[in-house]
C-alpha cells in the first residue's frame, strides 16, 4: 500500500526555485547589459570625441598663432617666404575645423563656440591679415607695418579668447562625460553585486533544501539497502521524503523481492558460467599450444624436407645433363618437368621456412635507417633491374625502430614484385617514399606496372595466393604474405591503394620514433606533415644518380659496366 504524501514534489520545488532565480538573473542581466552599453558609449565619447576635440582645439590655436606671427614677420620683411607659415596655418586651420565638426553632433555648446571662433578669425583675417598682405605687396613694408596697430592686436586677442572659451567648453564636456562614465560604472558594479547576492542566496536555499529533501532521505534509503546487501533479504525497505523518493523506495523493495526470488537461479547460473569459463580457458590454452605446434611443424617440415628434396633435384639435374638427347623427346620432357617441380618445391619450402622464422628468430629492435636499407635493396635487385630496364628511386626515408634484416626483406620483396609485374614494352619505374601521419610513418612503394584490381586487393597478402599462372609470372605466391607478417611484427599494417591512376601502390605503416613525432609537432602543430608521395625532383645531385646506358646495348646482364653504371636503369636517391 503506497502512503499518500501531501505537498509539492521535488521536481516542482526545484523548478519553482530555479524559475524565480532565473527571472531575477535575466532582469539583472538585461539591466547590466544596458548599463554596460551605456558605459561603453560614454567611454567611447571620452576616448574618441572629447579627447580628440581637446587636442584639436590646441592645434587650432597653434595654427592661428602661426598665421598671426607670419603676418607680423611679412609686414617687417616683405619677403614672400615669411608668408609660408600663414598659408600652412590657414590650411591646418581648415583641416582641424573640418575634423572637429565631425565630432560635434552631440555637443551643441562646443559647436557654438567653434562658430564664434570662426567668425572672429574671419573678421581678423578680413580686417588685419589680408590688408597687411596687400598693402605690403603694393606700398612696401613701412605701409604694412603701419597697419599692425594696437587695434589689430586686440582683434587677435579676441580670437585667442574665443579659442580659450572653446577649450573650456571642450574640457567641461569631457569632465561631464567622465563623470557619467564613473556613475554608470558604479551602477554596473552594484548590479553585479546584486546578481552575486541572488546567486549566493539561491545556492544556499537550494543546498539546504537538497540536504533536507534529498541527502537525508537518500542516506536512510542507502542504510536500508546496505542491510539487504549484507544478506538480510527479508528486510522491508521504506523511506520518507518527496513523492519521488517514496516511489524509489518501493521500487528498490520490489527489486529486493525479485532478487530474493531469483537468488537460487543466479547461483545456478553462476556455477554454469564458471564451468563454461573453465572450458573456454582450456580451449584457449589448447589453441595456443596447437598454433605453436603448427608453427614448429611448419619450421621442422620445411627444414627437414630440404635434404631429400635437394637429393631429388640434384639427381634429376644429373639425369638431365647426362642423358639429354640420348632418350626420346618425351623422356627429356618428363625429366624437365621433374627438375622444374623439384626446383619450385625448393623455392616453396625456402619461402615457407622464411615465413615461419619471422618473429621466431629475433635480434631485437634497433634504430634502422631506411635509406641505408634501400641501398642494400638496390644492390640485391640490381640484376633484376638491369634485365627489366627498371628505374628505382626513393625519397628521403626515416629512421625507425625495427630489425634491419626483416625490413630489408620487406622492401626487397616489394621492389621485386614491382619489377616482376611490369607492363610489356614499358620501362619499369619503382618509387619508395614516406610521410609522417600522426605517430606512424606511412611508407609507399609505387610502380607503373600492370596494377591490381580492387576485388583482389586483400587476397594478394594470403600465403600461396596467386593471381596469375606460374608460366606468366614466376614465384611462389608467398612474398606479400611475408611482407604482411613483417609489417605486423613491427606493429604496423599494410594495404593496397586502389585509387592510384596507374600501376600499383602498396602502403604500409611503421611506428615513428618519439623524437620524430615531437619534432613534427613542434615545427607546425596545425599543419599535417608533408606528403612524401610527391614525385621526386629529377634534378638530383650528380653523385646520387647512376644513369643507364642506352636501350640498344646488347646483352645487358652480362656486359661489363662502366664506372657509375648499373645497366639500363637509374638508381636515384633524393
Amino acid at each position: 500500500m503506497r502512503p499518500v504524501i501531501g505537498g509539492w514534489s521535488l521536481r516542482r520545488r526545484v523548478i519553482t526555485l530555479l524559475t524565480v532565480v532565473g527571472f531575477l538573473l535575466i532582469g539583472l542581466a538585461g539591466a547590466e547589459a544596458a548599463m554596460a552599453a551605456r558605459n561603453r558609449t560614454q567611454i567611447d565619447a571620452v576616448l574618441n570625441e572629447t579627447g580628440p576635440l581637446r587636442v584639436q582645439s590646441q592645434e587650432l590655436l597653434n595654427a592661428l598663432l602661426d598665421q598671426e606671427t607670419a603676418i607680423r614677420g611679412y609686414a617687417v620683411s616683405g619677403d614672400q617666404d615669411d608668408l609660408s607659415p600663414y598659408r600652412e596655418g590657414l590650411a591646418q586651420e581648415q583641416s582641424v575645423i573640418a575634423s572637429m565638426r565631425k565630432l560635434l553632433d552631440d555637443y551643441p555648446g562646443i559647436s557654438q563656440e567653434l562658430r564664434t571662433v570662426e567668425e572672429r578669425v574671419t573678421q581678423w583675417r578680413r580686417s588685419v591679415a589680408e590688408p597687411v598682405i596687400v598693402t605690403t605687396e603694393q606700398s612696401g613694408t613701412s605701409a604694412g607695418q603701419a597697419l599692425v596697430t594696437e587695434s589689430a592686436r586686440q582683434q587677435f586677442d579676441e580670437v585667442r579668447s574665443a579659442v580659450n572659451d572653446l577649450q573650456e567648453e571642450v574640457l567641461t564636456a569631457r569632465e561631464q562625460t567622465a563623470a557619467n562614465v564613473r556613475t554608470s560604472s558604479n551602477v554596473l558594479v552594484v548590479l553585479l553585486i546584486v546578481a552575486a547576492l541572488v546567486v549566493v542566496i539561491a545556492g544556499t536555499v537550494l543546498l539546504l533544501s537538497l540536504d533536507r529533501m534529498v541527502v537525508r532521505p537518500l542516506t536512510g534509503l542507502a542504510n536500508q539497502v546496505r542491510e539487504v546487501a549484507e544478506g538480510d533479504y527479508q528486510h522491508r525497505i521504506a523511506t520518507v521524503g518527496p513523492p519521488e523518493f517514496i516511489q524509489l523506495g518501493e521500487d528498490v523493495d520490489a527489486m529486493r523481492q525479485k532478487i530474493a526470488a531469483d537468488l537460487a537461479e543466479v547461483r545456478a547460473a553462476r556455477e554454469r558460467i564458471e564451468w563454461v569459463n573453465s572450458q573456454l580457458q582450456k580451449q584457449a590454452e589448447e589453441l595456443t599450444r596447437s598454433n605453436r605446434d603448427l608453427e614448429q611443424f611448419a619450421y621442422v617440415a620445411s627444414h627437414d624436407l630440404q635434404e631429400p628434396l635437394r637429393k631429388v633435384a640434384s639427381f634429376c639435374q644429373l639425369l638431365q645433363r647426362r642423358y639429354a638427347g640420348q632418350l626420346d623427346e618425351r623422356a627429356d620432357q618428363y625429366i624437365a618437368f621433374a627438375v622444374d617441380g623439384a626446383q619450385r618445391m625448393q623455392r616453396l619450402i625456402n619461402d615457407l621456412l622464411a615465413f615461419s622464422r619471422i618473429g621466431r628468430l629475433t635480434t631485437g629492435f634497433v634504430e634502422v635507417d631506411l635509406n641505408k636499407v634501400m641501398g642494400d635493396v638496390a644492390g640485391q635487385t640490381e640484376a633484376a633491374r638491369q634485365y627489366a630496364d627498371a628505374e628505382l628511386t626513393w625519397a628521403e626515408l626515416p629512421t625507425i625502430s625495427g630489425e634491419e634484416p626483416l625490413l630489408t626483406n620487406l622492401l626487397a620483396n616489394l621492389v621485386s614484385n614491382s619489377i616482376k609485374f611490369r607492363r610489356p614494352d614499358v620501362p619499369s619505374k619503382v618509387h619508395v617514399s614516406a610521410r609522417l601521419v600522426g605517430a606512424e610513418w606511412e611508407i609507399t612503394c609505387q610502380d607503373n606496372g600492370i596494377g591490381i584490381e580492387p576485388e583482389f586487393a586483400d587476397k594478394i597478402f594470403v600465403i600461396f595466393q596467386r593471381l596469375h599462372s606460374k608460366d606468366a609470372y614466376p614465384g611462389t605466391g608467398i612474398g606479400l604474405a611475408i611482407v604482411k607478417k613483417i609489417v605486423e611484427y613491427h606493429g604496423g599494417r599494410v594495404w593496397v591503394d586502389t585509387d592510384v591512376p596507374e600501376g600499383t601502390a602498396i602502403r604500409f605503416t611503421l611506428p615513428a620514433l618519439p623524437e620524430d613525432v615531437a619534432a613534427a609537432a613542434a615545427a607546425d602543430p596545425a599543419v599535417e606533415p608533408t606528403d612524401g608521395d610527391a614525385t621526386p625532383s629529377t634534378e638530383a645531385p650528380a653523385e646520387l644518380i647512376e644513369q643507364a646506358d642506352g636501350p640498344d646495348q646488347p646483352d645487358r646482364a652480362d656486359r661489363t659496366l662502366e664506372s657509375g653504371r648499373t645497366g639500363d636503369m637509374k638508381e636515384t636517391v633524393g
